[in-house]
């Protein structure tokens, strides 16, 4: 079964949400506890060829990271308001990255995205939400 590392969330009502959508989505939920953030993440979803990483890193920001794409995961995540910002799916590229270096980069795509939406013009006959 296809995992779904999930990081920093607090709130009792929002990480049974994402519990049940995992589920509903054929994914296994595993949360990270923050003694964990070093390690790789392939070696946190239980792939081959990653060992555990010596040394803690930390962050705060609430994030989900999938073994596989899951459409109806995230579709269902955004139906029950328990969305998750920063979001990955994990790449060749990305799984012998700490779960913090992750987050480091997912944040500043974010906030590059953010920042590019905020300048984007708003069509005369369009309004912006």
């Amino acid at each position: 079964m296809a995992k779904v590392l999930l990081f920093n969330i607090r709130n009792a009502d929002k990480l049974m949400k994402v519990r049940i959508a995992a589920l509903r989505a054929g994914l296994e939920a595993v949360e990270v506890a923050q003694e964990d953030f070093a390690h790789p993440v392939g070696w946190l979803l239980g792939l081959e060829g990653f060992s555990p990483a010596e040394g803690t890193e930390h962050f705060e920001d609430e994030m989900l990271v999938m073994q596989e794409l899951s459409s109806p995961l995230l579709d269902m995540l955004r139906a029950s308001g328990a969305a998750i910002a920063l979001k990955a799916v994990v790449t060749e590229q990305n799984r012998s990255w700490s779960s913090a270096a992750l987050c480091r980069e997912l944040r500043r795509e974010h906030e590059a995205m953010r920042a590019h939406t905020a300048k984007k013009p708003v069509h005369p006959h369009k309004k912006r939400r």
